[in-house]
Formats: C-alpha cells, sequence, structure tokens
C-alpha cells in the first residue's frame, strides 16, 4: 500500500512505496490530464498541477526555439511532454518541453519513442517553479540527456550533461550553438511588455542581425 502526503507547497502530492506497474497504471488514468506532471524515481511518486506561470514561460521558451531553429535553418523535432520511461532504472518523468535536433532524422515522423533504440532528446525545456520533491535533473541525467534549459528566478540556465551525469551551467547552447543563455535575456524582459508574436519577431529580427544568412559567427 502506498503512503500519500500532501505537498500543498509544491503544487501536489507525493505518494511513496509505488511499484512499477502501479505507477505505470496511474499515468494511463490520467493520462487526459495534461496540466498534471508525474515524476517517478525507485518507488517515489510525486505528482503535480501546473500553473499559468509555468504553462507561459514553458510556451514562450518553445516559441524561442521555434524561431531560432527556423531562422538558423536547422532540423527539429518537438515532442513536448511526452512521457521518459526506464524501466531497468524504475524512473520516469514528463519534461516541459523536449526536442531532437542533431538527432531530429531518427526520430521523424515516429508515434512511439523507444529509449531502449531511440537517442534521447538533444535538449530539455525544464520550468522550475513550483520545486520538486524528486530530482528530476538526476533522471534527465541517467537518461542521457545532453542539455537542459532550466527556467528558473526569472533566468534561464543552459545545463551540459558532464560524463557522471551531472549537470553544470554552460554560456552557450549545446544544441543551438552559438546561441547564449544571456542572449534570451532581453527577450524574457519584454515579458507583459508586448504580447508574445511581438517579442518573437523583435526576436528573430535580432537573430537576423546578429547572425546574418550565411555566416556562422555573430556580426560585428
Amino acid at each position: 500500500m502506498a503512503t500519500v502526503r500532501t505537498a500543498k507547497a509544491r503544487r501536489g502530492v507525493v505518494l511513496y512505496n509505488v511499484d512499477w506497474r502501479a505507477y505505470q497504471a496511474i499515468g494511463r488514468a490520467l493520462a487526459d490530464r495534461p496540466a498534471l506532471r508525474l515524476t517517478y524515481d525507485r518507488g517515489t511518486l510525486e505528482i503535480m498541477t501546473t500553473s499559468p506561470r509555468h504553462e507561459h514561460f514553458k510556451y514562450f521558451l518553445g516559441r524561442l526555439i521555434d524561431a531560432w531553429t527556423e531562422e538558423r535553418g536547422l532540423p527539429l523535432a518537438g515532442l513536448g511532454s511526452m512521457t521518459f520511461k526506464r524501466r531497468k532504472d524504475l524512473r520516469g518523468l514528463e519534461p516541459d518541453q523536449c526536442y531532437w535536433i542533431a538527432h531530429e532524422a531518427q526520430v521523424r515522423n515516429k508515434d512511439r519513442i523507444d529509449f531502449r533504440v531511440d537517442p534521447p532528446p538533444d535538449l530539455i525545456v525544464e520550468i522550475d517553479i513550483s520545486r520538486s520533491s524528486v530530482d528530476r535533473m538526476a533522471i534527465y541525467g541517467i537518461m542521457g540527456v545532453p542539455e537542459v534549459w532550466r527556467y528558473r528566478k526569472q533566468r534561464v540556465a543552459f545545463l551540459a550533461r558532464q560524463t557522471d551525469g551531472r549537470y553544470v551551467e554552460v554560456p552557450q547552447s549545446l544544441s543551438l550553438s552559438p546561441l547564449a543563455s544571456a542572449d534570451l535575456a532581453p527577450f524574457l524582459a519584454r515579458r507583459g511588455t508586448a504580447d508574445v508574436n511581438a517579442i518573437i519577431r523583435q526576436f528573430r529580427a535580432w537573430i537576423s542581425q546578429k547572425f546574418p544568412p550565411g555566416s556562422a559567427s555573430p556580426a560585428p
């Protein structure tokens, strides 16, 4: 029998002693509830609700990634908050956004991703507003995700996976080089001063000015 603890400050509940089969059953039962996020780590299951603020930044960062890859001519496959599961490690979770860029061709048009044979996403977006009781970054590390963008306290940190599975902050994106985390700050600061489409147009204009077509480096 699972032990339930309500974690009001973290917008959800934590269940203990949940076996893998029960985790899968709960996930299926809640599959039509996109506002819920499940994180499973070796018997501990956290079920969290997402806030409008959380969803805003998830959407906004996704739009920035879409704009960058389009303007820079990069391939992109985005599968949103699809569930990641790895039974042998007894872990699973839903990211806020996930993208294949360098490995886009390997998952193109696939209706089902099998992490036993398919590559992990090149890039994960993690909106860290309501802090999780489970170490989600450790799960990404075990699953081999090379890069995570983590939004926390009004800024986005670019985190790169190390050989030991831990993440360290880096100035430039691995997947969207030469984009720097500092480049996003002015556009995040404009939130609330203009609608999202207007900010994305400004971001596209900045990309075109700083990275003219055919250039690999920023314009002087």
